[in-house]
């Protein structure tokens, strides 16, 4: 880690994640969250104030101290507990079965093996528990998936490691948990960073 993915790139990714079309996939895919939720890649706290009224704590997981300190207003208003809870998504801390909802947002794109985070997210998930997304990743359309591969090199540098070629769905379907709501759409922006992939997934018993 050096002075830009340390310093500037939890600063960019703060701004440039409130913007409104954002916020609105935010709202939908937060929308079916409750209970004791876990969220891999808390960043700076933006999605709190999309949380449903249903979440009674919150468990964050979040490498960047920067960003860590970024939230601290946004959980000052939290209506509900925030505590954090370990640094990698990867391996985490936190014991097996214990929470109702696992959340991540644009967060899998950067995980180094985000196959070990799906079996961790597996291992915290109460039976039936549920894991919701929002993330970005390979776009069907050909001309499109070129340009991610093209890109991809210099997005991990200038993003933080945030990588464009994922198959979302894909990682999710080989995972333990099983997929049970996808959509997928662009969003207003260049077609290599915009095409989402928004749903969620269960532990089964």
């Amino acid at each position: 880690m050096g002075f830009w993915s340390d310093q500037v790139v939890p600063r960019m990714v703060h701004v440039s994640m409130k913007a409104k079309p954002v916020a609105e996939v935010r709202g939908k895919a937060l929308a079916a969250a409750g209970g004791t939720v876990l969220e891999v890649g808390f960043g700076s706290g933006l999605n709190l104030a999309h949380y449903p009224a249903g979440v009674t704590r919150l468990l964050a997981v979040e490498p960047s101290e920067v960003a860590r300190g970024l939230a601290r207003r946004a959980i000052a208003r939290a209506p509900f507990p925030v505590e954090f809870a370990g640094l990698d998504g990867q391996r985490m801390v936190v014991p097996d079965g214990s929470v109702d909802c696992v959340v991540t947002t644009w967060t899998l794109c950067t995980i180094p093996k985000p196959e070990l985070a799906l079996a961790e997210f597996a291992r915290v998930l109460k039976p039936q528990g549920t894991f919701v997304f929002a993330e970005h990743g390979l776009s069907p359309d050909p001309g499109v998936a070129r340009w991610q591969g093209r890109l991809n090199g210099l997005q991990q540098r200038l993003a933080g490691g945030c990588q464009l070629t994922r198959d979302i769905a894909a990682l999710i379907e080989a995972s333990p948990l099983k997929l049970t709501a996808l959509e997928n759409f662009y969003i207003a922006g260049p077609r290599t960073h915009t095409y989402f992939y928004v749903g969620a997934a269960t532990r089964p018993e």
